[in-house]
């Protein structure tokens, strides 16, 4: 009885597939996800710039031109190129199923039969030709075909948002590493700045305790902050060279040197975008690439579930059979046949059951990978947006800072020369303003960073427009 009562249900369900054609398993629905209503911290003033290529207003023509370079040469976005054309090429493969499948053949052989019995003359020579077109069509009354397809489909729109998340993410690359390179430039100006200003004091102390006006305590400390001077700046170059050489890298280069363009301190920062918390599920590429998997994941349900019911196909043929190659097309040659085949499965010990529920935890797997996503992307924004707003609050407390510190290395020097204290107050006073202004330059850095940060996590049209400067190779899937 328990047999009966299991299979009542799967009748009626095969009756109206039979009747509607229709395609089992769940149909996607945009899943719910909480927004916040503001972010944390956001800019009032600003506009909604995020569809605009924002590094150009940081009015440097080096960096308009490595992102140009990147763009079309970087081997990221090759591969990710590449990877849309198998998942095109996967898509027109599953897609095809859904059609008949139409085949040609022609053969001809020549043969003679061995005698049957010993002595006896063997047949005679025999000749045969053929000519036939088949076709076969499985109709995919229960959507498996439709399922696996719309799965394809997903595919192929994933991997295209996933090349442009690798668009963003390179832009945002090559404009952070282009400021950090400038950053470094600018600490290396201030310490050889420094060095050459300490040396020139080291060799005034230097005649001065010759002429024994100073003492060697006053003579080894200003030496000892030269010879400080001196150590970072082969520490700094360093870092260039190696900055250099990860940027030469986005850039789809060997490692080698970057041509100079507009130094930290002259360098425009953009706008800060504007836009609210629910706009970015529809702005950031990520975010949609997590979504079109979980179609995908979600279409996968039905068509596992597909192979509980009959396959259907229907076979034909056509053509010619004949014995003499110029009868082939002409007399009482022609063959036809048609047919209907169905196959269901009756027993298969939980197999069909196990795919099911891997189609189902996948699916789950992929929606809270997509929801994980969206808190990311509102982690990133608001994270971006902090570091803005206290960074530039930063540098300014900065800026005053090193002006002070100016001040006070004119008034340590001043009362050194009248004897109103010793060099060692100038010394610290050096120290001092040569720290503060290695720290504003890392402070100005990071304020543009932020700004970088920010169009990158809050996406926007200006992918689009990095992708009109991108090879052909990676062009969108529509224009292709």
């Amino acid at each position: 009885m328990n047999r009966f009562r299991i299979a009542a249900p799967g009748a009626a369900l095969l009756g109206s597939a039979l009747l509607g054609g229709c395609a089992v398993g769940p149909d996607y629905k945009r899943p719910a996800v909480e927004t916040p209503q503001t972010f944390r911290f956001q800019e009032k003033d600003a506009g909604a710039i995020a569809d605009t290529a924002w590094w150009r207003q940081f009015r440097d023509p080096a960096l308009d031109e490595l992102i140009a370079v990147a763009l079309r040469e970087n081997k990221d976005v090759q591969i990710a190129a590449a990877r849309i054309d198998l998942f095109l090429g996967q898509y027109a493969s599953t897609r095809s199923l859904l059609l008949p499948q139409v085949g040609a053949n022609l053969n001809g052989s020549k043969g003679r039969a061995p005698s049957v019995f010993p002595g006896q003359p063997t047949g005679p020579v025999t000749d045969q030709y053929e000519a036939t077109l088949s076709a076969n069509w499985e109709i995919d009354l229960f959507g498996k075909r439709r399922r696996e397809s719309e799965a394809a489909r997903a595919q192929v729109l994933a991997s295209e948002e996933g090349r442009r998340a690798t668009v963003l993410t390179l832009v945002s690359s090559v404009a952070t590493s282009y400021i950090t390179l400038r950053e470094l430039e600018r600490q290396l100006q201030i310490a050889r700045d420094t060095a050459r200003s300490r040396e020139s004091s080291f060799r005034l102390f230097k005649d001065r305790f010759e002429g024994g006006t100073v003492s060697e305590l006053e003579l080894a400390q200003t030496q000892s902050l030269y010879e400080a001077s001196l150590v970072e700046i082969p520490r700094l170059e360093s870092l260039i060279g190696q900055q250099e050489n990860a940027l030469s890298v986005l850039l789809g280069r060997n490692p080698g040197p970057i041509r100079a363009g507009q130094p930290l301190q002259a360098l425009a920062p953009p706008p800060v975008p504007a836009g609210l918390p629910s706009e970015l599920v529809e702005r950031r590429p990520d975010l949609r690439q997590a979504e079109q998997q979980l179609i995908a994941a979600n279409a996968l349900i039905g068509a596992a579930r597909a192979q509980y019911f009959p396959s259907i196909s229907l076979t034909g043929l056509f053509g010619y059979i004949s014995k003499d190659f110029a009868d082939l097309f002409s007399g009482p040659t022609k063959v036809w046949s048609y047919g209907l085949a169905s196959s269901m499965p009756i027993f298969t010990g939980g197999g069909i059951a196990g795919q099911v529920r891997q189609a189902e935890a996948r699916q789950q797997e992929a929606l809270l990978n997509y929801r994980k996503a969206i808190q990311v992307a509102f982690q990133e924004v608001s994270d971006a947006l902090l570091s803005h707003a206290k960074s530039r609050e930063q540098l300014g407390f900065q800026d005053r800072q090193v002006r002070t510190l100016r001040t006070y290395l004119e008034l340590a020097r001043l009362r050194y020369d009248e004897g109103y204290t010793s060099y060692i107050e100038v010394l610290d006073a050096e120290r001092n303003l040569f720290e503060a202004e290695v720290a504003y330059a890392q402070t100005q850095s990071q304020v543009y960073v932020s700004v970088v940060n920010l169009y990158k996590a809050m996406g926007g049209g200006w992918v689009r427009e990095a992708e009109r400067m991108a090879a052909p190779a990676a062009a969108p899937v529509a224009a292709r």
